[in-house]
């Protein structure tokens, strides 16, 4: 046989991501399949193929039986013809005759090709859910091999390939042929067909383990992560306690010089990061979340409800509520508390009293939906000891 056919085998086993020993298995089995509608007499011990992809040998033989009268089907061969093929040949022996590869080769080849995409697609289904089973819920590390105009990234795992969407990706992000990123498996969908993989660098939970896997102290469990709220691209909160007195939740976070913050800063494309210290008391615990301004006093309005008031100073009304209420609405979504802020003095009601000339800014005791959308952070966001904001 020319060497099509082990160009075509060899397109097969990439395309499917097969190993080639298994695949010559599958075109063995389906060589037979196809070997039998051509010599219907004949059983799968009566024919022996040999597949050399190194080689690029194929050849197949039809096992006769030796007899010395005439043949009554293609299972027997005279004795004359059969020591054309085989000198020795004796009455009662056996020989193989090599087969017209050529011309029946061609077809089964084709036939087997057919017979096997079946066999394919379960051994890839079988392969993609072996590998990626137990990563569900998990990160991995990819390679960017191509980025579509709109958007769509084709990510290499090994030889799977993954596809991050334009909505899976972080904003502003720019990807890059050849590039590696880390991806959080979200779930694996199809998985009685073809299963999908599905993936994204927007979920918290991509956060949460880029921790884990960079934070000594919360992979072993010393410092754990109590709560994470995350506006991908520009923002995330992380809430984390320390089940050892002797160690600083904060300070295993940050790491020596900054490093492990760093490394994960640099993993999120520069997003910014609070890194919060976890309080059982909602009181304390709402005003670290609004890091990183500073909160004169936090009253729970309606613990089932879970509502509450937070008075800021005036001059940190702005940063507590943050660009287009951005600081407000993570740190809601980190307690799980609605928040309400507002300034530490009423002016408006002190306008009444106040000659105008006194008054040294305006404010009202509470932001309206339109001023919650324009307030905007102030160009330098300052810290506590408590939190720590990370900016790369």
């Amino acid at each position: 046989m020319d060497n099509r056919f082990f160009d075509a085998l060899s397109s097969l086993g990439d395309e499917a991501n097969v190993d080639t020993a298994l695949l010559v298995e599958k075109v063995k089995s389906a060589m037979l399949k196809a070997a039998r509608r051509v010599y219907p007499n004949s059983g799968d011990e009566r024919f022996r193929i040999n597949i050399d992809p190194e080689t690029k040998t194929f050849e197949m033989y039809l096992v006769q039986d030796v007899i010395d009268d005439m043949p009554i089907d293609e299972t027997e061969v005279n004795i004359a013809e059969a020591r054309t093929i085989d000198p020795n040949a004796y009455v009662g022996g056996k020989v193989e005759k090599r087969l017209n590869i050529s011309k029946f080769g061609r077809a089964a080849a084709q036939s087997a090709k057919q017979s096997i995409k079946g066999d394919l697609r379960e051994i890839n289904r079988e392969r993609i859910l072996n590998e990626f089973r137990d990563l569900e819920n998990d990160c991995i590390t990819c390679v960017v091999s191509q980025v579509e105009p709109g958007g769509t990234a084709t990510l290499l795992y090994h030889k799977t390939e993954l596809y991050l969407f334009r909505n899976e990706q972080i904003p502003g992000e720019v990807l890059e042929e050849g590039k590696q990123i880390k991806v959080y498996i979200t779930t694996i969908a199809n998985k009685q067909k073809k299963p999908i993989i599905k993936i994204s660098r927007v979920r918290k939970e991509l956060v949460k383990r880029l921790f884990e896997m960079t934070i000594p102290d919360i992979y072993d469990g010393t410092v754990e992560i109590k709560a994470i709220s995350r506006e991908a691209g520009s923002r995330t909160k992380v809430a984390v306690w320390s089940k050892d007195p002797n160690v600083d939740a904060i300070g295993a976070c940050i790491g020596p010089k900054r490093t492990r913050i760093s490394a994960i800063v640099s993993e999120l494309n520069g997003e910014k990061i609070d890194i919060i210290p976890y309080s059982e008391n909602p009181e304390e615990f709402i005003a670290k979340a609004l890091a990183p301004a500073s909160v004169l006093e936090v009253k729970i309005l309606d613990e089932e409800e879970r509502t509450c008031m937070v008075k800021v100073p005036n001059n940190q009304l702005s940063l507590a509520i943050g660009n287009r209420g951005q600081n407000a609405k993570l740190a809601a979504k980190l307690t799980g508390y609605k928040i309400d802020i507002k300034p530490e003095f009423d002016v408006l009601h002190q306008e009444a009293e106040t000659p105008a000339e006194e008054i040294a800014e305006p404010s009202s005791d509470k932001l309206t939906a339109e001023q919650e959308e324009t307030a905007t952070a102030p160009a330098v966001e300052t810290q506590t000891p408590e939190a720590s904001e990370i900016e790369e």
